[in-house]
């Protein structure tokens, strides 16, 4: 049977490989694309190579948030699985009951018809609106007779990120929910289902050719 260690990382390989695959192809892309606006970081003194090396890595940067939040959402829901099973732990999705945008709100892995987690890899917005959005999910959500958890791993680093956090904290705690970020995250996850995710996923990248710390 297979371990959800092994399970891990097969998950960490099949992203890896889509990372991998989705950068080359991004940078086989650009080759060819129009570097007339590099004029403009000359003016600004950054020079034509610093410019190519830029755009690249803001390519490359915008692919690893996006697998790196979806990996570890999947790596946070197979544990979940793992202890309560597929039928206990799914994702589901429920009408919007307060408006017609969006037509309905997907929760990622709803435990026992009860627990009803969002889980975040980090959420570095600074976008007022997604308080109003989020506060409408919890409120939807809640209305369905779940309770609303965030688990975010990984807190912002700048102050008008963490500000937003913070309200969206005061939001869930205030209907009832409960938020759970950084290390708190890893230790609700560990005691809910048993599974040190967090020493899983370090092997894996203590293990892991030229990775460093």
């Amino acid at each position: 049977m297979t371990t959800l260690k092994e399970k891990n990382e097969e998950l960490a390989k099949k992203y890896s490989d889509n990372l991998d695959n989705k950068v080359k192809e991004r940078v086989r892309e650009m080759q060819d694309d129009d570097k007339s606006h590099y004029l403009i970081y000359r003016v600004l003194g950054i020079s034509f190579e610093e410019g190519e090396n830029i755009d690249l890595y803001q390519n490359k940067g915008r692919f690893l948030y996006k697998y790196a939040g979806s990996f570890l959402e999947e790596a946070a829901v197979l544990c979940f699985i793992e202890k309560f099973g597929k039928e206990n732990a799914k994702k589901v999705k429920v009408p919007n009951s307060e408006g017609t945008r969006p037509k309905t709100f997907e929760i990622d892995c709803l435990i026992e018809e009860k627990n009803a987690y969002e889980i975040k890899w980090r959420d570095a917005t600074t976008d007022g609106d997604h308080i109003t959005k989020e506060h409408t999910r919890i409120r939807v959500i809640h209305s369905e007779g779940y309770t609303p958890i965030r688990l975010m791993f990984y807190y912002p680093n700048r102050d008008q990120a963490i500000k937003i956090q913070q309200t969206l904290e005061t939001l869930y705690k205030g209907i009832g929910g409960q938020y759970y970020y950084g290390e708190s995250a890893w230790e609700h996850l560990e005691d809910v289902t048993g599974i040190d995710l967090l020493g899983i996923l370090t092997d894996i990248a203590d293990n892991k050719k030229g990775a460093t710390a």
